[in-house]
């Protein structure tokens, strides 16, 4: 995809503030204060991104008044627009998770799993968990199953392991709801729909080489017996402490009301889970928003404007509407379908939305960095940049997200910056390349997780590697599923 002149020029946002020298000078000086607040002084990414906006700023030659405004029209417009789909995410895994029907998912699919098919269902079983949860709280639930899997198979525990990871971190980089995506999708003013549809035809076959097929020869590499964690419990079936699943390849017959739901019953809190939502009724929560997502995107092609199927699909996978209905649905499916009252159910929702503050402050402040890279006129330089050397936006984008993912450790600081820094560049694309951009960033912003990143430091004590088996194996998956996801982007690109 070559980028025209002309239609970048257009894109340019506000009249650049200083010359070009000082400007570049800007953008490194922001940058190079962003990385270093984050991994020297250990300070939050959201106040690193305020102190790198207002440096850039600062330095571009603002004034303080329209440094301050930048940044903060930014960051309430991205706030407005992604603050309420993240919460909303949070909501609906929080329920998945307490009311067990994480647990059923698990459960069901790898008990009918044989040996060879094993790392295919645990790679699926990462997908699913992945679609509506944070990588970590998905991390927390599967970890319990992969290791009774791979003690029960007697099987390595990468073998297993790997599978699942690289359905869960896929999932996180690339489809919506996650909050990477869906702050580049804010960012860069990308259909969400078309998006959602892209993100999981590429995921597929991503998750497929970096989860089975990476697996064999990663098991090979690091060969890891599983610990006997979780095992006293296995007969019973019943959930972890952790709130992962046990029991998974006990021969029981997942649906059958007995052995987990058993266990719930005896655990469970006042108004918590008294049994486990059905296998179905699970599955069919967890894919509603993608469906009523994906329907928007097919309506919007297929059915002429004005059509009034046309238009109830466009309200229903509308974001917000999307991921509301599928909260309300999953209160009574996972909720009152688990024994769950109303106290319990409400219980639940409340205490899903603490543990996201911090990542929805977060991309609050990349969109308000964003906003200042605009104003000052730098993102529409480096868009110039971009043309006159003939780079694809979707190399570059790439490119950028992968040196701040390097830089940082952060998948999400990846994410909001490098979107922020190609937004001049959407004047020369259409919907459809523009939702690409938004894989290409995602997929830029899993690139090699190594010691700066805290997903590195969770997967290793989970899988008691050391640090080189930990870069032989996680960081290693994370490079498959970036460079892989890359290339199948500009593939689409060259087809669509």
């Amino acid at each position: 995809m070559t980028l025209h002149p002309a239609l970048v020029l257009a894109a340019e946002q506000a009249q650049p503030v200083a010359s070009a020298g000082r400007l570049v000078t800007a953008a490194l000086v922001g940058i190079v204060a962003l990385v270093l607040l984050i991994t020297q002084f250990s300070l939050h990414p959201f106040l690193a991104l305020t102190i790198g906006s207002l440096l850039v700023a600062g330095v571009a030659g603002m004034s303080t008044g329209d440094a301050v405004e930048a940044f903060s029209d930014g960051f309430g417009s991205t706030a407005a627009s992604v603050g309420t789909l993240i919460a909303l995410g949070a909501m609906f895994g929080k329920l998945l998770a307490d009311s067990g029907g994480a647990d059923r998912l698990v459960d069901t699919i790898v008990s009918r799993s044989g040996p060879r098919t094993l790392p295919w269902s645990m790679a699926a079983v990462g997908a699913l968990i992945g679609l509506p949860m944070f990588f970590e709280i998905g991390l927390v639930i599967l970890m319990p199953v992969i290791f009774l899997v791979a003690r029960r198979a007697q099987v390595s525990l990468i073998a297993v392991g790997i599978p699942a990871l690289a359905g869960l971190s896929a999932m996180h980089g690339l489809v919506p709801p996650h909050p990477g995506p869906l702050a580049a999708i804010g960012i860069l003013d990308a259909d969400l729909g078309i998006t959602l549809v892209l993100g999981v035809l590429v995921s597929i076959p991503v998750v497929v080489l970096a989860g089975p097929l990476f697996a064999k020869v990663a098991a090979r590499w690091v060969d890891v017996s599983p610990p006997a964690l979780f095992e006293s419990r296995v007969a019973a079936g019943s959930s972890t402490a952790s709130g992962g699943s046990a029991g998974a390849t006990t021969g029981t017959d997942p649906d059958s009301g007995s052995g987990g739901d058993a266990a719930v019953d005896r655990d469970a809190p006042d108004g918590g889970p008294t049994r486990r939502p059905g296998f179905a009724a699970t599955l069919l929560t967890v894919l509603l928003p993608v469906v009523l997502m994906m329907g928007k995107a097919v309506g919007d092609i297929a059915a002429p404007e004005g059509n009034p199927v046309r238009a109830a699909l466009d309200f229903v996978g509308t974001p917000l509407v999307a991921l509301l209905l599928s909260v309300l649905v999953a209160m009574v499916t996972l909720g009152t379908g688990s024994g769950m009252n109303r106290a319990g159910i409400m219980g639940s929702l409340e205490k899903s939305l603490p543990a996201i503050a911090g990542i929805v402050l977060i991309v609050a402040a990349g969109g308000g960095f964003k906003q200042t890279l605009v104003d000052t006129g730098i993102g529409a330089m480096i868009a110039g940049w971009a043309t006159g050397a003939g780079i694809s936006a979707l190399l570059l984008g790439w490119l950028v997200a992968v040196a701040i993912r390097l830089a940082t450790g952060s998948a999400t600081v990846a994410t909001v910056t490098a979107a922020g820094i190609l937004v001049p560049l959407l004047p020369t694309l259409d919907p459809t390349q523009t939702s690409l951009l938004v894989l290409a960033i995602g997929a830029g912003s899993l690139f090699f997780s190594h010691v700066n990143d805290a997903g590195f430091w969770l997967v290793k004590e989970y899988f008691g590697l050391t640090v080189g088996q930990n870069v032989k194996t996680w960081s290693i998956m994370e490079t498959v599923i970036s460079v892989s996801g890359l290339v199948l982007v500009l593939l689409i690109d060259l087809v669509i």
